[in-house]
């Protein structure tokens, strides 16, 4: 976590937010690359979760502009607005985790590959962190 936000909730729950789904849009192409014979749904599941990252990253990223913008003067809409926006991260990264669960039982190549499982293993532990990290700040506040 950065720290040049001191105290500001908004803009430190929405640095995590951009640090974690910038890692879980780079983990759908690890896992891509990692299991080469991944069946063909998955993969282009994958692909969606990927584009799905990228976008809510970008959402992410224009929030920080508009905070930093504000000079720290965030309004009770923008507030709202980020509560918002956290909350559909934090959905998001839970229905990543299902998925990611999902292919470990339902994927013959995965469930035959040791290291993809301990991979996506670790992919869920990431996720699930950045969920109980953004639940903590939203919560203190």
């Amino acid at each position: 976590m950065q720290f040049y936000y001191g105290n500001q909730m908004p803009l430190r729950v929405l640095d995590e937010a951009e640090f974690w789904k910038h890692q879980e849009e780079e983990h759908t192409v690890v896992i891509r690359e990692l299991v080469k014979d991944l069946e063909q749904e998955y993969v282009d599941e994958l692909k969606e979760w990927e584009k799905k990252f990228t976008e809510t990253h970008q959402r992410v990223v224009r929030y920080i502009e508009t905070v930093t913008r504000s000079n720290g003067q965030v309004t009770p809409a923008l507030y709202q607005d980020i509560l918002q926006l956290i909350s559909f991260c934090l959905q998001q990264s839970d229905q990543f985790i299902k998925f990611c669960r999902l292919i470990m039982e339902e994927s013959r190549p995965i469930s035959s590959n040791p290291t993809a499982k301990v991979v996506l293993n670790h992919i869920i532990v990431e996720s699930e962190y950045f969920i109980g990290i953004a639940q903590t700040i939203l919560y203190q506040h």
